[in-house]
């Protein structure tokens, strides 16, 4: 494609970069304003100790999901996680949703009943109220956007920017199980496209099934963490991979990063899939991205405390800034991590 003079393509910036430039001009003018753009939600003033939390998240059809294998149910569902997990990932507990619809023409009532059926077992689910919403007509396709509220008291409130030297990096479950559970949908429809009376062959990866189609939210996490006392010194959740979230902690909070191979957690079913289709779980799970876990940091004192919790694994530290953001393999060898742009078309 011809570059026409004076014009910026959007991928010479990056989805990060993009973001930067439309914001810069933006800054907190309102005092109830604590934290505007840059963290997984914008966190207010709700009263002297407790603060509000607000985030809104957009899904298109074509791009983040594709109508052909994902049941309304299941896509309910998971709006209702996409947004909710970003005031997760804030250390708080979200409390109400509003859900916004774009509908085209082949949308039927009953495909939109099932949908609301998945939202409302996701709220009953995580204890969240949905308060409102809008639907308007669309001419290509399914459009979501939902936004989520929590809140939390000001002094628990994690944010991107609060890592310190030598802080452990904990994330919870596993990863790249969304990533290829996608792949593995993929892979099914077009082998049976135009054939009648074959099953697509899922058996023994229902969990990546699940993963990519019904994921779920960490609030338990969070729960837990509350339980033991303890707050993060700074926290992301993995919606656009392990790689591009770390280097956003990393560059919120001016440090750099050793992730080490031998510590990611991967599922059993992820490295059995990978194999048959020539995927590396490791990149998946780097860069496969949907996971909705979360990735967060602490202090080295606090090793024994989160280890008893279970379902956190402590993947590495934090280094000097001039360092950069690597993972380790076990040889010592050190591979540059690398940030991705816009979550790719569901082909």
């Amino acid at each position: 494609m011809t570059k026409i003079k004076g014009r910026t393509e959007i991928a010479e910036l990056g989805q990060f970069g993009l973001i930067d430039e439309l914001t810069a001009p933006f800054t907190p003018k309102v005092k109830s304003t604590i934290k505007g753009v840059g963290d997984d939600a914008a966190v207010i003033e709700a009263s002297k100790s407790t603060a509000l939390l607000l985030s809104t998240d957009t899904m298109v059809e074509g791009i983040d999901f594709d109508l052909t294998y994902f049941p309304p149910k299941h896509l309910g569902y998971k709006a209702v996680t996409k947004g909710i997990s970003d005031i997760v990932a804030m250390n708080a507990l979200p409390e109400q949703i509003t859900i916004s619809l774009a509908i085209s023409s082949k949308i039927s009532v009953e495909f939109l009943k099932d949908f609301y059926a998945g939202v409302e077992f996701a709220c009953r689910e995580a204890k969240v109220d949905l308060v409102g919403g809008d639907t308007v007509a669309s001419i290509n396709g399914l459009v979501i956007t939902i936004t989520a509220t929590g809140r939390a008291k000001k002094e628990k409130v994690v944010y991107r920017s609060g890592a310190k030297l030598h802080d452990l990096i904990c994330i919870t479950g596993s990863l790249g199980a969304p990533f290829l559970g996608l792949k593995l949908l993929q892979r099914e429809s077009r082998v049976l496209e135009g054939v009648v009376g074959e099953k697509p062959q899922f058996e023994g990866f229902e969990y990546l099934l699940e993963r990519y189609l019904k994921p779920r939210a960490r609030y338990d996490i969070i729960e837990s963490l509350a339980e033991e006392g303890i707050v993060p010194t700074s926290m992301i959740d993995i919606s656009d991979g392990l790689a591009s979230d770390l280097m956003q902690i990393c560059r919120s909070s001016l440090c750099g990063a050793r992730i080490y191979l031998e510590r990611m957690p991967i599922a059993r079913q992820c490295s059995q899939l990978g194999e048959q289709m020539h995927i590396d779980p490791i990149t998946a799970a780097l860069n496969g991205g949907e996971d909705y876990e979360l990735l967060f940091t602490l202090p080295l004192e606090m090793r024994e405390k989160v280890a008893s919790i279970g379902c956190i694994d402590i993947i590495g530290h934090i280094t000097e800034p001039q360092t950069g953001c690597f993972l380790v393999t076990p040889d010592g060898s050190e591979i540059e991590l690398r940030a991705q742009g816009f979550v790719r078309k569901q082909e």
